[in-house]
């Protein structure tokens, strides 16, 4: 077993994304075979690219606001949401917010 708080894991800058930085809090560096948990903070004005792949994503909003896009839309999210997004689903979060949007 291994805890640690997940501020004891550097924040990287996350590629291709400006002002979006991700942290591996566990990952195959673990010892963790088949899943990642990653946690992103997005600025204020940033965004993730609008992108598809053939996994799902199963996300907690842990603090701020912004959108999840989808091709039928966006959807406001806020601290405290979660988000499902099936496998083959073009999405996005965008922090329209004044605060740094975190999210697992």
């Amino acid at each position: 077993m291994k805890v640690r708080n997940y501020r004891e894991v550097e924040a990287e800058p996350a590629e291709g994304m400006p002002g979006v930085t991700v942290r591996w809090v566990i990952s195959e560096k673990e010892g963790a075979p088949n899943f990642a948990m990653r946690i992103f903070e997005v600025e204020p004005g940033a965004e993730t690219p609008f992108h598809v792949h053939p996994w799902e994503h199963e996300v907690f909003i842990l603090a701020g606001t912004g959108l999840a896009r989808s091709e039928e839309g966006e959807v406001p999210i806020q601290e405290g949401d979660t988000v499902f997004i099936p496998p083959n689903e073009r999405h996005q979060f965008i922090n329209n917010g004044d605060a740094v949007l975190r999210f697992i």
